[in-house]
């Protein structure tokens, strides 16, 4: 019923910048919660950065000054800027959101399916 694509991700060079989208699509009332998580290989998953629905916002500390979450609730669009990229922030990137869903209630927990950000030194 409810379906998150993210897009953006490629590969840049070390300083670079890279903006990612997560589009929410299907019977969604309104998104309570929305977050980014990346995941590296041989590593956790691991919170980025989250944003609620009355605007407070999260960075994880090596994302702190680098990384810029916001939402366009008109659009069900959740975006991510990443700036001064660094190698280590090499990861796929995956969009979760807690939505409200039409004739359902919750919020339910969805995920994206992921997109691929690599870093060159």
């Amino acid at each position: 019923q409810v379906q998150l694509v993210e897009s953006g991700g490629g590969l840049v060079q070390a300083g670079g910048s890279l903006r990612l989208s997560c589009a929410a699509s299907g019977s969604i009332f309104s998104i309570n919660f929305a977050a980014w998580y990346r995941q590296a290989p041989g590593k956790q998953r691991e919170l980025v950065a989250h944003i609620t629905s009355t605007g407070t916002i999260y960075y994880i500390d090596s994302v702190k000054g680098r990384f810029t979450i916001s939402r366009d609730n008109a659009k069900n669009t959740v975006y991510l800027q990443m700036n001064s990229l660094k190698p280590e922030d090499t990861a796929v990137y995956y969009c979760n959101a807690h939505v409200q869903v039409v004739g359902r209630g919750g919020p339910y927990s969805y995920w994206g399916q992921g997109t691929q950000v690599t870093v060159s030194s």
